[in-house]
Parts: C-alpha cells; sequence; structure tokens
C-alpha cells in the first residue's frame, strides 16, 4: 500500500491502516526505526489510574469496613 507525501511532508494513512491499528481522530503514532526500514505503531496512552497501581498493596486482605473504621480513627 502506497501514499504520497504533500508539499508540508504530511501523509494521508489508507483506511485499511487506519482500521488495522484502530486509529481515531486524534490518536498519536510513531515512527519505528527498523534495521531497513519503518514501522507505524500506535501510541497507547496511559490510563490516568495507571499512576496509582500499587498504592494499596500494604491494604491487601484488609476489609473496606476495616479501612473506613481505621481512616476515621474509630
Amino acid at each position: 500500500m502506497a501514499t504520497r507525501i504533500t508539499s508540508k511532508g504530511q501523509i494521508t494513512l489508507p483506511k485499511r491502516v487506519r482500521d488495522a491499528l484502530g486509529l481515531k481522530p486524534g490518536d498519536e503514532i510513531e515512527f519505528v526505526s527498523g534495521e531497513r526500514d519503518f514501522a507505524i505503531r500506535k501510541v497507547m496512552q496511559q490510563s490516568p489510574i495507571s499512576r496509582y497501581r500499587g498504592h494499596l498493596t500494604a491494604l491487601a486482605g484488609t476489609t473496606p469496613d476495616a479501612i473506613v473504621t481505621e481512616l476515621r480513627g474509630d
């Protein structure tokens, strides 16, 4: 599959490529350098919740009621 580069250096990704990568307007892609070519892949956005992953490990096995009781100081 081929596409042309505009005078501004822009390209249009063919629909088959967009569909195969699951791309929607606003998504980001990156060009990955291979030994003799480049590949395109979708940039996976990190979930805003993922930065909190692992913060509650110390509370594993504790019931929610016990956590609330401790937080309230009861």
